[in-house]
């Protein structure tokens, strides 16, 4: 790595000098929008760090816990807390106290920076948690507000940073606070350094000697919008830019506003543009419908994405004429809503990760003919394959330093090798190109032995246009010869078209019909037995993956 590499603090310091009067991070706020160029938030950044150094007396690997949507003052929060020597917590907004209550107890955050949004919630998990000594609101004060702003704290932007040694904790990220203890992984500086560095070769790559406009739409407590969506973007001088809602009429009136040029995505989200593209082509008349499926045809043996742009202009007007990607990640992309992008000009370039790896592995750059693939893994990354559960193991400095205060589950998942268990099921190609088939947990056992991953009975259901969702899944026997075995369940929700035409027993009859005539693509042992049909969505976590636990009692109830 090189040298400048070593330390964070330098790293943010050159930038902030570097890239000085250039937008850093962005909003749409009722008034108008809120930029701050890099040298803004770095006076931001530093006048905080003072205040937690200089007036709370923070010690070197104190927590700081941050609860609040993606905006630019966060970005200021977790470089302040990075330069006062602390640990940063990022908290899902979207969790109940009770969740909250539960991870912070297992870190002991001694500061809490809320939005205004969230500052009740703030004030009554304080109550309830003595470890919390102080709390910070990120926006600009109001007279009725009881707690200190960021903006009237002292103007003081002078104080000895703390360097840490690289493996010393950055950031403890929380993946559930559900169930049992919450699991905090602990990200080192090293750790994020190591991406920084594997991140800008793979982006070289996409984005090639271009200054470009980002929008952001994934929380900030989601560790692939930390590393990528911020931190990587950052380190390239680019432009990022939040979104106050995730309503089409606001993303795409900043993607016209400040001509956005790559997205960072999960695929639920490419799902629903990809929905409200096609309803508007169905709602046109008929020639263009016409037209149009004709151009999707036809652009499959047209290799320019400048031509496929000029051809599908309308919908590229509409996203602002200048967007031309975006990294998809966290979850599974469905094939058919990534060729649709490619076809219509924009591309989408699928990446596999997990939090334990900090989290980004592998950006499929190279195959865009190939959807399927995640791409290699990233040059700090050895992979391999575990020949007798097909289990994808990876190993190398981005790799996670263990779940906060669990050390046997730390063990559970890091071999004294130092390969990183990740339980999805994969294969590597002679050119090293990743598969991901399934996971581990998710296998469904029948009684005869033979194993199925309910990612391909879905991948199949899904090419239903009657199904909004499908979740396939194992429900265990109790009774019988078979007692603890399982058989497949499928759960489909019908999508809004169905349930608007069709009275509710039409519903179930025409969805269990579908399941089982789509199955006969299937080997005989993977199809369905048991099909529940819901009409509520599929519970979800917040980067959109299916609660299978949850789908389970209901298919159980």
């Amino acid at each position: 790595m090189e040298s400048r590499r070593k330390n964070v603090l330098s790293l943010l310091d050159e930038r902030t000098k570097k890239y000085g009067e250039r937008i850093a991070l962005g909003t749409k706020t009722p008034l108008g929008w809120k930029e701050f160029t890099y040298k803004g938030i770095g006076m931001l950044s530093r006048k905080l760090a003072c205040y937690l150094i200089d007036c709370l007396d923070v010690k070197k690997g104190d927590r700081l816990a941050i609860l609040s949507e993606s905006k630019p003052e966060y970005g200021a929060c977790v470089f302040a807390s990075a330069m006062a020597g602390m640990v940063t917590v990022p908290l899902d907004v979207k969790l109940t106290k009770y969740e909250l209550h539960s991870i912070l107890s297992d870190c002991e955050p001694i500061v809490m920076l809320v939005s205004s949004t969230y500052l009740h919630m703030a004030i009554e998990l304080q109550k309830e948690l003595p470890c919390i000594k102080d709390i910070i609101v990120m926006d600009e004060p109001h007279p009725d507000m009881e707690c200190k702003s960021l903006y009237n704290l002292p103007d003081n932007y002078e104080a000895r940073w703390r360097p840490r040694s690289s493996k010393s904790t950055a950031f403890i990220i929380y993946t559930s606070g559900t169930t049992g203890s919450p699991k905090g992984v602990e990200i080192s500086f090293l750790n994020m350094l190591s991406q920084l560095d594997d991140l800008e070769d793979a982006l070289n790559k996409i984005l090639p000697n271009r200054m470009v406009t980002i929008l952001s739409i994934l929380p900030m407590n989601h560790l692939f919008e930390m590393t990528v969506g911020f931190s990587t973007f950052l380190n390239f001088g680019f432009s990022v830019y939040y979104t106050p809602s995730l309503k089409p009429k606001d993303i795409l009136g900043i993607m016209r506003a400040k001509k956005v040029d790559f997205m960072i995505v999960v695929p639920a989200f490419l799902k629903l543009l990809k929905t409200g593209i096609e309803s508007e082509i169905n709602n046109s008349p008929k020639h263009i419908q016409l037209l149009f499926k004709l151009m999707i045809k036809l652009s499959k043996f047209i290799p320019s994405y400048r031509v496929k742009k000029i051809m599908f202009k309308k919908i590229h007007d509409k996203f602002g004429g200048h967007f031309m990607g975006c990294i998809s990640g966290g979850a599974p992309l469905d094939l058919s809503v990534g060729e649709f992008f490619e076809r219509i000009g924009i591309k989408v370039y699928q990446g596999y990760g997990l939090s334990e790896t900090s989290p980004v592995v592998s950006v499929n750059t190279d195959k865009r003919n190939d959807l399927a693939s995640v791409g290699r893994p990233l040059k700090s990354f050895q992979a391999r394959i575990d020949k007798e559960t097909g289990e994808l193991q990876l190993r190398g400095p981005a790799i996670m330093k263990g779940y906060h205060n669990q050390p046997e589950l730390t063990a559970e998942t890091i071999d004294p090798d130092g390969w990183l268990h990740t339980g999805d099921i994969a294969k590597i190609t002679k050119d090293g190109h990743i598969y991901i088939t399934g996971r581990i947990k998710n296998m469904i056992v029948l009684s005869g032995g033979k194993k199925v991953f309910p990612e391909e009975v879905e991948a199949v259901l899904e090419k239903s246009p009657y199904f909004a969702e499908v979740c396939v899944l194992g429900v265990s026997r109790t009774f019988g010869a078979k007692d603890g075995t399982e058989d497949i369940a499928a759960v489909v929700v019908p999508s809004e078209d169905v349930i608007s035409k069709y009275d509710d027993e039409t519903v179930d009859k025409l969805c269990k019909d579908e399941v089982k005539r789509l199955s006969e693509r299937l080997t005989p042992y993977k199809r369905p037995i048991n099909i529940v049909v819901s009409r509520n969505p599929l519970p979800r976590t917040t980067t959109r993956k299916v609660k299978r636990k949850e789908v389970k009692e209901l298919v159980k109830s």
